[in-house]
């Protein structure tokens, strides 16, 4: 077996350090001891007890978030990671968050869990996917025994019969609640056994929510291509897996109010429809709307189109007086030279001119053999 140099066992051993999902984010509850901060803003300090030592260091930018000033001899629970420190060694804390021990380390786990998961997407809206309008089957991801599930198959019964409602009984509260609740999840959407999926529980303290701040039930959730509805608790409580679920309800007689249609709202919307589409009300309307239009029109023709159908005949009247038809309707001829000039006068032509006499019925070519006298009273004056 060949040496190896202690850098590249080092490597190593860190390598195996980051490749632990389980040292990726640890909450550790310990006594602060040799607490030093540095010119440079990072914090270095040892988390013990009675038996460990841990190393630890904050680095600036988490350390200027810390609400309170930790001292030795402090309980306190530090979140963060676990990795090698290559120079020494040694592996440490790389401590991200850090509240007294006491009732803060649920909040900071949380906060941790959250900030985790919401820098993977989990938390994305483009992952929400839509609830269906109207599902034939939903599944409880609950307790079954408890007001809460009781009350959200009340609700479902009355608002959609049509709706089968399964329950799929989980504990919600414990150490073995969130992996039955994660696993229940899981199996409803790999057999595809409803269109909507409702997880939740009613109120309580934080502990007893605890179960749905679990990262696998947030992860099954996340994972599951059937719509999930988170339910927990009530309206001022929020879960991560609020934050992961398609839809976030304030209770669990919401959800069943979010996951379902009103039948008789639709009842009523269906009624009215049926009546817009109804044809003799349609027929009737149009009826209607016809006899105002042709009430309009006879308004309109006698305010402005007959006076001029008048006008227009009066002038048409004129003007068939004053047309050269209607003097040789009546047996008169108009005589015209070769260059279609009217003659007016015996004077305008001489014997031998050919003529064309224009009458009512066609025409007639003639020659001037003759030219007589004109009345005295009509001779033109010659000079």
């Amino acid at each position: 077996m060949d040496a190896i140099s202690v850098s590249e066992l080092t490597e190593h051993i860190r390598r195996m350090f980051e490749d632990d999902e389980a040292l990726a984010t640890v909450l550790v509850r310990g006594e602060v001891s040799s607490y030093k901060r540095y010119p440079s803003g990072h914090h270095y300090f040892t988390l013990k007890d009675d038996k460990s030592v841990l190393r630890s260091v904050m680095f600036k930018s988490d350390a200027d978030r810390l609400t309170f000033r930790p001292s030795d001899g402090m309980s306190v629970v530090a979140s963060g990671r676990i990795a090698v420190y290559p120079r020494d060694g040694q592996y440490q804390l790389y401590c991200r968050q850090m509240v007294p021990d006491g009732a803060g380390s649920l909040a900071m786990a949380f906060e941790e869990l959250k900030r985790r998961l919401e820098s993977e997407g989990l938390f994305d809206p483009r992952h929400k996917k839509p609830l269906p309008p109207f599902p034939g089957r939903i599944v409880l991801v609950t307790s079954p025994a408890g007001a809460a599930v009781r009350d959200m198959i009340r609700i479902l019964g009355r608002r959609w019969p049509l709706c089968e409602v399964v329950v799929a009984p989980v504990r919600v509260q414990g150490e073995e609640a969130p992996e039955e609740i994660a696993a229940a999840i899981r199996y409803c959407d790999r057999k595809s056994v409803a269109d909507v999926i409702i997880t939740g529980r009613g109120g309580g303290s934080p502990e007893d929510l605890w179960a749905f701040n679990d990262e696998r039930v947030a992860r099954a959730i996340f994972g599951s291509a059937t719509p999930v509805i988170s339910a927990v608790g009530h309206e001022p409580d929020v879960t991560i897996a609020d934050f992961v679920a398609d839809v976030r309800a304030a209770t669990p007689s919401h959800a069943a109010e979010l996951a379902v249609p009103d039948t008789e709202e639709w009842v009523k919307r269906l009624r009215d429809i049926s009546r817009r589409l109804s044809p003799d009300r349609y027929f009737s309307d149009r009826r209607q709307q016809l006899d105002r239009l042709g009430e309009r029109l006879a308004g309109m023709w006698e305010r402005g189109a007959q006076p001029r159908s008048r006008a227009l005949a009066s002038l048409a009247a004129r003007l068939d007086a004053l047309s050269p038809l209607k003097v040789l309707a009546r047996g008169y001829a108009v005589a015209e030279n070769a260059a279609g000039v009217p003659v007016r006068s015996v004077y305008d032509v001489s014997p031998g001119d050919m003529l064309n006499i224009r009458l009512l019925e066609g025409r007639i070519r003639s020659k001037v053999t003759e030219i007589m006298e004109p009345f005295p009273d009509s001779a033109p004056s010659r000079m």
